[in-house]
């Protein structure tokens, strides 16, 4: 585990700088006169970007190593913090989000490098505390965030809160330069003449049954991520009238939870009872917990919901990530982490999409409702995968 420690402080700048926009994107947004059936797209410009991305840094990094990938994407990172910085217009706020998203595609090499140096008997531990190291950073950047911004709508100001996301992702650049060794040595990487054959996303989907399962779950739950924090500002600001402080400062309870979750529970939970029982549970809590947010009449109910949910994110990320690392082999984890965590990112574009149509036609509980609708086939994907374990390793082998 110690040669994981300089990619989990990575990590946390690097989420810290992505999270400290997340509560303030949306009243930007509003600011510049979009509607609500418009903000959440925007939102999820940033994840068709990372869609579009997480395969591509995948296969880079099988081929050039995970250390030049994380570097360059960490600099075009800052670059769109500083656009979004000088943003004046919806133009030039989607210009930085879509840029923002492309780069953070480099989650993929980031999760390959995880499983390059964790060994499979511990590869649950290292994945946990890697999603809890992004949850950090996701826990202290909305609070951040909210605290620069302010709680009046009218009167925020965006500008501080993206020089200290750029000034982040420079701190996490230098980490990459000085601090974090290579961990995908020469011999293991893809030559050129079969990185297409090796990395396509839709055959490893077509080889590896137990890949298909995960990569489906890890898109259901990850929708009822995406729909829950897309639209939550503007949930909260039309139900409890909270400004961009309060709502950062909820994000970060929530985000605490799931970190909690991910650093400690997990990894006592997995040798227990198995990783996806665990990634089951998860899935039941988080659809629990949405339905109490829905339901709930006041702010308690609402954080006993957010309590859920977190739970369940962190319970369910890293034993299904674990779970994905399994289907790959040192050759093509990249390209398997990529395609894993492109199922992610495509329900990150489908969720905030999706649920700023569901408020405006449905009414402001509709999201939460059909996300813990939807969400619940997840569990059976997630033990369905616990049924195919001889058939994923004669494929591994035939691979």
């Amino acid at each position: 585990m110690k040669r994981l420690r300089p990619m989990l402080r990575l990590l946390r700048r690097l989420r810290q700088g992505s999270g400290v926009l997340i509560p303030l994107v949306p009243y930007m947004a509003d600011r510049f006169g979009a509607t609500p059936a418009l903000i959440t797209p925007i939102l999820g410009s940033y994840s068709l970007c990372q869609l579009i991305a997480a395969p591509f840094w995948g296969r880079l990094s099988d081929r050039y190593g995970r250390r030049p990938i994380l570097m360059t994407s960490l600099a075009g990172a800052c670059i769109s913090y500083v656009i979004l910085g000088f943003a004046r217009n919806l133009e030039w706020l989607v210009i930085s989000r879509m840029l923002a998203g492309f780069m953070a595609g480099n989650l993929a090499a980031a999760f390959a490098y995880a499983s390059d140096v964790s060994k499979p008997e511990d590869r649950a531990k290292a994945l946990g505390l890697v999603g809890a190291s992004i949850g950090v950073g996701f826990m202290l950047g909305p609070a951040i965030g909210g605290l620069l911004a302010g709680n009046r709508l009218h009167e925020a100001s965006f500008t501080a809160p993206a020089a200290v996301s750029a000034c982040l992702s420079l701190l996490a650049l230098a980490l990459v330069v000085w601090m974090l060794p290579e961990s995908h040595p020469v011999e293991d990487r893809t030559p050129h003449s079969e990185k297409r054959q090796r990395g396509a996303a839709l055959r490893l989907l077509r080889e590896k049954p137990g890949l298909r399962l995960l990569t489906g779950a890890a898109f259901l739950v990850t929708f009822s991520q995406s729909t829950l924090e897309s639209i939550f500002a503007i949930w909260a600001w039309t139900r409890f009238n909270f400004g961009p402080r309060t709502v950062g400062l909820l994000l970060f309870c929530l985000a605490l939870v799931a970190v909690s979750m991910q650093a400690g529970f997990v990894r006592k939970l997995v040798p227990r009872f198995g990783e996806p029982r665990v990634a089951a549970a998860g899935v039941m809590s988080y659809v629990v917990g949405l339905a109490i947010v829905a339901a709930g009449g006041s702010l308690w109910p609402t954080l006993a919901g957010l309590v859920l949910c977190g739970l369940g994110a962190g319970a369910f990320n890293p034993s299904a990530s674990s779970l994905a690392s399994r289907q790959a082999s040192a050759r093509n984890r990249g390209a398997v982490m990529g395609t894993y965590q492109a199922s992610a990112s495509l329900a990150r574009v489908v969720g905030p999409f999706v649920s700023g149509l569901l408020f405006a036609t449905f009414g402001r509980n509709a999201p939460f409702l059909i996300s813990a609708a939807v969400t619940l086939p997840a569990a059976w994907f997630v033990l369905g995968r616990a049924a195919l374990p001889a058939a994923d390793e004669a494929l591994e082998r035939s691979g």
